[in-house]
């Protein structure tokens, strides 16, 4: 096995794998890319996927926009088509004319489109000099708080969509294992960390919070990162920074993301730890961007059914590149042969039982689960790949940081604006008392009215508030 001492692993938001990835390859037989014939009908017409011209503009890096539906009714018609359900087949026919459904004005091209590699080159270029998986679907066809929850836990509880917020999410996680196994982890955030939403590691999470700006840059390259890192990419436009969201949400620009992707490789690349390091960038769920892989049938987690959903199939493609010294250039990484599952976001949970010894499965889906581990195949971590990477340098003019944060929150952005609303003040007073923390859980049991927020800027600034009061922290802008 190779010496892999440090996983990293950065999810972003929202993207299906042809639109990242599937042009990266043309005509290559053994990778599972878009051939240009593909299409999605809406009135009678012909969607085909399509690209924008070089070099990418302004607007085509923000496409799809408006954002498109990425709730569970919503993925169900993209999927298998308006109307239809299994055991329809799953046709990847209703794209189109999902995203039509409201509000007037749409183009049904928008979720059609998909970028080139020279319109996203640090994805592309670190996907041909390491490797890239064209078999990583998200864990369930849902929005982003059910994938990311499988990403830690190997479990949703049941629950399909983000709203309404079920609180407390009191499912185990991979976390607690890594620290009752005495293995180190960090969760590295940009604003707000969605791994918030996990009451089990609420008792730990103010040891083991750090910034993504100043932490994570550092111990990459000091050669000191723990054995597991999750990166969250920052989820709101912030003007006292001059910062745009990096998270790739649309419609989020993408060269924000690009540039996230690349610091993050330049750090590990050029750091101490380099040789034993294994960075894994995927995505949470498609956002309703068109791909042309049906999703397969996937083993139930456990038995919980409070929205009467099995989650016995899994989501649509995600982009998913694996990159480490261990992986010979040019991989399409695919489970070993004779395999029934292909990879997902529990994937990243077998890989760091495996890699670390973790002991048994958290649910059924992860014990299915293959890991990762058969990539990093050279005798030697001897790919160090490129030295460094160019990414679009693109500073945001003051007047789209205020256009950016006086537009209306999304989903995802009023989901974290909940979330905020409810963490437990005081946190950091309590680290090593999870009894403690656990009454509080207890006591959020039954709704939670969402905060009315009519602009970015007023999420951001009641999130803010919220995290400062979790982690015991000065109130600051």
């Amino acid at each position: 096995m190779a010496d892999i001492a440090h996983v990293v692993v950065l999810m972003l938001e929202n993207r299906s794998f042809d639109s990242m990835l599937g042009r990266l390859y043309p005509g290559r037989a053994d990778f599972d890319g878009l051939t240009g014939n593909e299409f999605n009908l809406f009135n009678r017409q012909k969607i085909p996927v399509w690209t924008s011209p070089s070099p990418l503009s302004l607007a085509a890096a923000c496409i799809p926009d408006p954002d498109p539906k990425e709730e569970f009714i919503h993925m169900t018609a993209q999927i298998f088509g308006a109307g239809l359900a299994p055991p329809s087949p799953a046709t990847m026919s209703g794209f189109a004319a999902n995203y039509m459904l409201e509000p007037p004005g749409m183009d049904p091209r928008s979720v059609m489109h998909g970028f080139s590699p020279e319109h996203v080159p640090v994805i592309s270029q670190l996907g041909k000099s390491f490797g890239v998986s064209d078999r990583w679907h998200a864990s369930a066809p849902n929005q982003t708080w059910p994938n990311r929850f499988f990403a830690h836990t190997g479990t949703a509880a049941g629950y399909v969509n983000n709203s309404p917020a079920h609180f407390p999410y009191t499912m185990p996680t991979i976390f607690s294992r890594l620290t009752n196994e005495g293995r180190s982890w960090r969760i590295y955030r940009h604003d707000m960390p969605q791994t918030a939403t996990l009451a089990d590691i609420w008792s730990e999470l103010p040891d083991h919070l750090y910034s993504f700006d100043t932490d994570f840059m550092a111990d990459a390259m000091a050669g000191r990162l723990p054995n597991y890192s999750f990166i969250e990419p920052r989820y709101f436009s912030d003007p006292l920074l001059n910062r745009m969201p990096n998270d790739q949400h649309p419609p989020h620009n993408v060269a924000f993301g690009e540039r996230l992707i690349a610091r993050c490789y330049d750090a590990l690349r050029n750091g101490a730890a380099w040789k034993q390091t294994l960075f894994i960038v995927t995505y949470d769920e498609h956002g309703g961007i068109y791909d042309h892989v049906p999703p397969p049938a996937a083993v139930p987690p456990d038995d919980a059914r409070p929205d009467d959903f099995a989650f016995d199939r899994f989501g649509v493609r995600v982009p998913a590149v694996l990159i480490s010294p261990w992986i010979p250039a040019g991989s399409i990484i695919r489970p070993p042969a004779g395999g029934r599952y292909p990879f997902d976001h529990t994937s990243i949970l077998a890989t760091l039982r495996n890699l670390f010894d973790l002991g048994e499965p958290l649910t059924n889906r992860d014990r299915a689960a293959p890991d990762v581990l058969h990539a990093l195949s050279l005798p030697a971590p001897t790919n160090d790949g490129p030295t460094s990477l160019t990414y679009p340098t693109i500073t945001p003019s003051q007047e789209q940081l205020m256009a950016a944060h006086q537009a209306p929150p999304n989903a995802m952005q009023k989901a974290l604006a909940q979330l905020a609303t409810i963490l437990p003040p005081g946190a950091a007073a309590a680290v090593g008392h999870s009894d403690a923390l656990s009454q509080q859980a207890a006591s959020l049991e039954g709704p939670r009215p969402a905060p009315a927020l009519a602009t970015v800027a007023e999420a951001l600034d009641h999130v803010k508030q919220g995290l400062a009061r979790f982690l015991d922290l000065p109130r600051t802008g």
